[in-house]
């Protein structure tokens, strides 16, 4: 069962967080609030999907810290950094290190919601890129040593009379092999064969 999405908003202000959770109920998405980086990081789960809604500048662990330490544990949440008027120079490193984009205080609601919609979105399709790239890794995970050599010769184009010379079998056991792996992939197609070692690969 997939998760419902969740706006993790982050700021050492209170009016923020009370404001941002307000306007993410009123646009039918869940918020969870949190008044600094070290809170949010303990309650955080990998598998959660969402967005997060940043500040910048916040005592003891920064925006731009928070951002660096989930980067370093392989967290991929899409995140919106917010940044008064003198933080755009902080914030436009932000994005270069990964944010998606940064919104400057005080904040258009409507351009907030948009960005969380967007952020949302492309959570959604990294997670599900992460989930097929696991499920191609894990089926070539069930071929045997022979049926791997002959899906790597196949892959580079070789036919399958040239594949039998190279791994001395016969065109038949060349077949027989090429068909259970198919089976074993889930493929039906050399085309597919492909995209499925390439999306393994990641």
């Amino acid at each position: 069962m997939s998760l419902e999405p969740v706006v993790f908003v982050v700021d050492d202000d209170a009016s923020t967080r009370e404001l941002l959770a307000w306007l993410m109920k009123r646009n039918g998405l869940r918020a969870e609030v949190f008044p600094d980086a070290r809170s949010f990081l303990h309650a955080y789960r990998s598998d959660q999907p969402g967005c997060l809604v940043l500040d910048l500048n916040m005592p003891g662990m920064s925006g731009l810290d928070l951002q660096q330490q989930l980067k370093e544990n392989g967290v991929t949440l899409p995140v919106i950094f917010l940044s008064g008027g003198a933080d755009v120079p902080k914030a436009v490193r932000a994005v270069r290190e990964g944010a998606i984009d940064f919104i400057e205080k005080p904040f258009d609601y409507k351009r907030v919601v948009e960005l969380v919609h967007e952020c949302i979105e492309r959570d959604a399709r990294s997670r599900a890129g992460c989930e097929h790239r696991l499920r191609c890794a894990e089926r070539l995970a069930q071929l045997t040593q022979r049926e791997r050599e002959v899906l790597d010769l196949v892959v580079a184009g070789t036919i399958n009379r040239e594949i039998a010379e190279a791994l001395d079998i016969s065109i038949k056991t060349v077949e027989a092999h090429r068909a259970h792996l198919m089976e074993k992939l889930e493929v039906s197609s050399v085309a597919e064969l492909v995209q499925t070692v390439v999306a393994a690969a990641g």
